[in-house]
């Protein structure tokens, strides 16, 4: 980079790679860092989870969405350092130290799963925040189905067709109607020894309605057509235990309730990225109970004028970490960055537009708060349908999404079902690992004896055809 303001951004989601596509036409320079080589449209998750889409349909390859953006460079790693004094940020991947300086820094870096203070119910549970999860989760899910084919008690069969959804919001709602809808309608013909239709579906919270933040009217709609698809909705209980083989709930008056179930999914629950925490420490900022940081009301950290909190990350006014709300963020970061090189005014506090919330239930059935307006049904649907396409990055994915739909949606298949045992033991196998994915990493050392190792095989294969030893016999002694 040259000698232009420099912005860094950290975090490839929605706050960050629309604060840096907003940044296209500044006299700046823009670093965007992230852990991940995609921007993930978290929204379509349980699509992949259930195989209605291909992970590349939800998470198209930063650099090809930044590829025609001249002032943009993207770096992969994990921020593992920030000194707000020095303006200095430095990130880590497999090892490798990177160091950046900036002059402006937006941290989007997201939310992960929480799990409230039980975090090994994740051993069992996995989440619903990444591409790992959702394949994860698929692989967990389909391969539900073909164990049950192979069970030999009907005590086995039951626990392989229970799959328990943990959270009532929008992602609960939306995986157990599709987890619902796969057993009804997708794999009822697929096996012999039992028939897929027996699958129990729960779907539990503490709270004492489903999707809280849509009001008690479509709470109520939603909770009765997810009834009508077979699902069963347990409310007012906390989940106390989770295990390989189950679930344990405690409800209000005390009592104790097991659910047999090989898979659970866990969505209930969000905690802001670790960098929430090194800001705190540095800065003095507030952090609520899910990790975000308390920012001033033009989004930056209090003290630090040039350092902006998005998104999730961010604590203001009791905004909701929907997408909407890191989208804006991300603009108004870039905004006001723009107008501060340009020696302009800075822009009126940041104020959010609520453009609606909407939540899948079943092919065909959706809830929507827009204002005022509750809508549920198939116009909902609708609306849900076109939102989701035109949020979708690239038109390329567009129409590849649009097309599985259609697929979907009329012949009740889904094309994307493939799952492996890694999908599903992957992540606990490098949870263990001492050091993570780098200590599986090979060394420069490494590199150089398995280079020579290929070298010399290469030549001896050489070698053998051009002395016509291949194929030749041998003699033996």
């Amino acid at each position: 980079m040259g000698s232009r303001h420099h912005v860094v951004v950290v975090g490839s989601g929605f706050g960050g790679l629309f604060a840096t596509k907003a940044l296209k036409h500044a006299d700046v320079d823009v670093t965007l860092i992230s852990k991940t080589t995609h921007h993930l449209f978290q929204p379509l998750l349980y699509q992949v989870a259930t195989g209605i889409l291909a992970q590349g349909e939800i998470a198209p390859p930063t650099r090809e969405v930044l590829a025609r953006q001249a002032n943009a460079r993207v770096v992969l790693g994990e921020v593992s350092a920030l000194d707000l004094e020095a303006r200095t940020i430095t990130s880590d991947i497999q090892g490798r130290v990177h160091q950046l300086s900036y002059d402006s820094l937006v941290v989007a870096a997201g939310a992960g799963q929480s799990y409230f203070g039980n975090d090994h119910f994740a051993d069992f549970a996995p989440g619903m925040k990444t591409i790992d999860d959702a394949l994860e989760l698929r692989g967990r899910i389909f391969g539900a189905f073909e164990l049950a084919e192979l069970a030999e008690t009907k005590e086995e069969l039951a626990r392989y067709l229970t799959f328990v959804v943990v959270g009532a919001g929008p992602t609960g709602v939306e995986m157990a109607g599709q987890i619902a809808e796969l057993a009804h309608k997708t794999l009822r013909h697929d096996f012999r020894s039992f028939d897929p239709r027996q699958a129990r579906v729960v779907m539990v919270d503490a709270a004492p309605q489903v999707l809280p933040p849509f009001g008690a009217k479509l709470g109520a709609v939603a909770q009765r057509s997810l009834e009508k698809r077979g699902v069963e909705v347990l409310l007012g209980g906390i989940v106390t235990s989770v295990d390989q083989l189950g679930i344990e709930l405690q409800h209000k008056d005390g009592t104790t309730t097991r659910i047999e179930a090989a898979t659970k999914v866990w969505a209930a629950g969000v905690q802001a990225s670790p960098l929430g925490r090194l800001l705190a420490e540095q800065t003095g900022a507030q952090l609520d109970r899910a990790g975000r940081v308390a920012v001033n009301p033009d989004l930056t950290l209090p003290g630090y004028p040039e350092v902006f909190v998005i998104g999730d990350m961010m604590a203001l006014d009791n905004l909701p970490g929907v997408a909407q709300v890191a989208i804006q963020g991300g603009k108004y970061a870039a905004r006001t960055i723009t107008r501060r090189v340009e020696q302009k005014a800075p822009p009126a506090p940041f104020k959010y537009f609520d453009k609606g919330s909407m939540a899948t239930i079943s092919r065909f059935s959706a809830v929507a708060l827009v204002g005022r307006l509750r809508l549920s049904g198939l116009l909902a649907w609708l609306m849900w349908l076109v939102i989701h396409l035109l949020y979708l990055t690239g038109f390329k994915n567009r129409f590849s999404a649009l097309l599985h739909w259609l697929v979907t949606f009329v012949s009740n298949s889904r094309s994307e079902r493939t799952a492996t045992a890694q999908q599903i033991y992957a992540r606990l196998a490098i949870g263990r690992l001492e050091g993570g994915t780098a200590s599986v990493a090979s060394s420069p050392a490494h590199w150089n004896e398995l280079r020579a190792e290929l070298e010399a095989r290469a030549a001896e294969e050489t070698r053998l055809t051009d002395s016509g030893e291949r194929g030749a016999r041998v003699d033996a002694g």
